[in-house]
């Protein structure tokens, strides 16, 4: 073979080469540019769906970045994120900081409750906070709750034990109660010289621990105190659950000191911006210990029909080893001395407050209502052995067991279709 066909088979080979390195080349720049628009086609859609949102220009330049960096890096959508943001917020009982995101303040979300009006869009939010937790309220407003509530009592003294005059005021920047006990008037005598050695000891219920006292005034029925006591560290919101107890005693050198009278004031019936000061009947203290029940009488005398409401009671004397008692209610329909019907409500275990919310209808012709009566006694239930009285009342328009189980009686017939509720301290038998 010649050298000149040597060299064309030599090119010719050298050039196939070349061809399918060519075409090799082609093809594969040709898989990856299509590979590329495939991907930016995708990325494209992203932005287009979340150029809507106010960081739509931030969104299309991280997807580049992201399709420069690596095309099997995922996007990730500010907007989804922030809606995620939203939702953990929303879940989180401590996104109530102001300071949270800027996009939310920027959206108009309010910061501090009652600064601002919140949009719609935060109303929605509101809504979806309340349907994820809903309120529950605490154990300690439970109890404050049932504390005031014991003690909201409207009822008059059953015997005159004195007044006590005091003043309240509240300073709103230090947080602070500021109680002022100025004088007593008309106190009974408990000395043998005809008067009293009266004292005042303050309690802020439920907190027994901490007493303040005044100074003790010598020989007088009629104290002047004038002392100033302050209660540091009581937000207003802390004060509607507390209950003010002024307890008057009359001191004794050599023997222990003699219970005159006291008040308790819930402190959520007072407005104390405007300094209220009060002139309070002292109620004497229950020697008997028995408790406390909260009644209803109402009388239609179109269908002679005499409505007894047993709504709670309060204090009761504890008959149980555990210091609680079973308590459960019994009454009886009287005319005269003769009983006539017997009611009786639930028992209610381990419990000195019970509420009973229990309702009995007699049938009591107009002619006779002013005969009649009912007793009432609190008992308390015992698996083995006697149920034991707790306490009892007799309500009855003539020869009540006491002034206010009368008078609940006469209000009742005075006026007919009302709901008469009062509060009776139990007695003993």
């Amino acid at each position: 073979m010649k050298t000149r066909d040597v060299v064309l088979v030599t090119v010719l080979g050298c050039g196939s080469i070349a061809v399918l390195l060519a075409v090799a080349v082609y093809l594969y720049i040709r898989r990856r540019r299509r590979k590329r628009e495939d991907d930016e086609d995708g990325t494209s859609c992203a932005i287009r769906a979340d150029q809507s949102s106010s960081d739509g220009g931030r969104e299309k330049s991280l997807s580049k970045l992201n399709g420069f960096l690596s095309l099997k890096t995922p996007l990730i959508s500010t907007k989804t994120l922030g809606a995620q943001l939203e939702t953990t917020s929303i879940s989180s009982p401590q996104a109530k900081s102001p300071a949270s995101s800027s996009a939310g303040a920027a959206a108009g979300a309010s910061t501090t409750a009652g600064e601002r009006t919140p949009t719609a869009h935060n109303k929605q939010l509101q809504n979806v906070k309340g349907q994820d937790h809903p309120p529950h309220p605490s154990v300690e407003e439970n109890r404050s709750i049932s504390l005031v509530d014991m003690y909201i009592d409207n009822s008059e003294p059953s015997e005159n034990v004195g007044q006590i005059h005091f003043s309240l005021e509240y300073d709103f920047q230090n947080t602070t109660l500021i109680l002022k006990i100025i004088q007593g008037k008309e106190l009974p005598a408990k000395d043998l010289s005809g008067t009293s050695d009266p004292y005042v000891r303050v309690t802020l219920l439920p907190d027994k621990k901490h007493r303040l006292e005044t100074k003790i005034k010598r020989r007088t029925l009629n104290p002047r105190w004038n002392e100033t006591f302050y209660f540091e560290g009581f937000p207003i919101q802390k004060l509607q659950s507390r209950v003010l107890h002024l307890h008057v005693f009359d001191y004794d050198r050599f023997s222990r000191d003699d219970s005159i009278g006291e008040v308790f004031l819930p402190l959520c019936q007072v407005d104390l911006s405007e300094k209220p000061s009060f002139w309070k009947a002292l109620k004497p203290p229950a020697k008997d210990k028995c408790g406390e029940l909260l009644t209803s009488l109402c009388y239609h005398p179109s269908n002679s029909v005499l409505t007894l409401t047993l709504l709670k009671a309060r204090n009761l004397k504890a008959k149980d080893i555990n210091g609680k008692s079973d308590p459960y209610v019994k009454v009886w329909l009287q005319f005269g001395d003769k009983r006539i019907e017997k009611r009786k409500t639930a028992v209610f275990k381990c419990t000195l407050n019970p509420v009973f919310n229990d309702s009995f209808s007699f049938n009591v012709p107009w002619e006779k209502i002013r005969e009649c009566s009912l007793d009432v006694q609190v008992m308390d239930f015992d698996n083995i052995g006697r149920n034991e009285l707790i306490g009892r009342i007799l309500l009855a328009g003539k020869n009540g067991s006491g002034a206010t189980e009368t008078k609940h009686w006469q209000d009742m017939i005075t006026k007919p279709r009302q709901t008469i509720v009062q509060w009776h301290r139990l007695k003993p038998e």
